[in-house]
């Protein structure tokens, strides 16, 4: 699971076209909205998509346990690791 949080990192900044972030500017355990990174629900779409399409998980658009999930890098990187297609 940890190891997977500079993977998410990285596509948190790629996908949200982050430029003055780095990975080590990031989180883990800080809020991906609002008053953390500041995404908004477009991208956390965005970031769905990315997620499926790299590690091929799928997320319930608009569910309590998504949002959940998307607390933070640290618990997006433990639903990943629990759910990514090998």
């Amino acid at each position: 699971m940890l190891a997977l949080e500079p993977e998410i990192k990285e596509l948190i900044i790629t996908t949200m076209s982050l430029e003055d972030i780095t990975v080590d500017d990031i989180d883990s355990e800080a809020p991906l909205f609002n008053e953390g990174l500041g995404l908004d629900s477009i991208d956390a779409l965005e970031l769905g998509l990315a997620l499926q399409k790299r590690y091929g998980v799928t997320l319930a658009a608009d569910s309590e346990e998504t949002r959940q999930h998307f607390a933070s890098v640290r618990a997006l990187s433990a639903f990943v690791a629990a759910n990514r297609k090998q």
